[in-house]
């Protein structure tokens, strides 16, 4: 009697959505504070902790609903997966962020990035300015390196949690 195996896809759907809500009501809320432009570490490290986190769950309830079972390659996918998802979700958001809500949102990151180098002082007005017109002219370009640093991420964080959590099959 063959039994129902539980797919990764499914998993990595649910669990995606759910990275990604959580991300996207971070994101308003930062907004609220209007630190959503600010570079400060801490935003960055809370939301890699609630990427682990989730991605760590998701891996977990897939093992459970699995028999217990985990390969290291199921925990990858799933890593990539949820990641993927969560990303795509991510993008959106910044591009309602950059073209709705908040319309100033890039001119207000290449500022920050101004006023953090002339405090740094290694770079000089000319390369400051380059900088500062790079980030406005080529904010898209911040919409593929969401996706490509999410599923990197991912990957990464699945292969730890499926490294700690994998147990193999019995062959019998």
């Amino acid at each position: 009697m063959e039994e129902n195996q539980p797919k990764t896809g499914k998993f990595s759907l649910n669990y995606g959505l759910i990275l990604g809500a959580i991300s996207v009501i971070f994101g308003i809320m930062l907004y609220s504070m209007d630190a959503h432009t600010s570079q400060d570490p801490s935003n960055t490290v809370i939301s890699i902790v609630i990427m682990v986190a989730v991605i760590i769950w998701g891996i977990i309830s897939f093992r459970k609903a699995n028999g217990g079972f985990l390969t290291l390659g199921e925990a990858l996918k799933l890593g990539a997966g949820i990641a993927l998802v969560a990303a795509i979700i991510a993008v959106l958001y910044t591009v309602l962020m950059a073209n709705v809500i908040d319309p100033d949102f890039a001119l207000k990151i290449a500022e920050n990035q101004k006023a953090a180098g002339e405090a740094a002082g290694t770079m000089s007005a000319e390369q400051l300015q380059q900088q500062y017109d790079g980030t406005i002219n080529y904010f898209w370009i911040s919409y593929p390196f969401i996706l490509i640093f999410n599923i990197i991420a991912g990957l990464i964080i699945g292969l730890i949690g499926g490294l700690i959590l994998k147990k193999a099959k019995p062959d019998y």
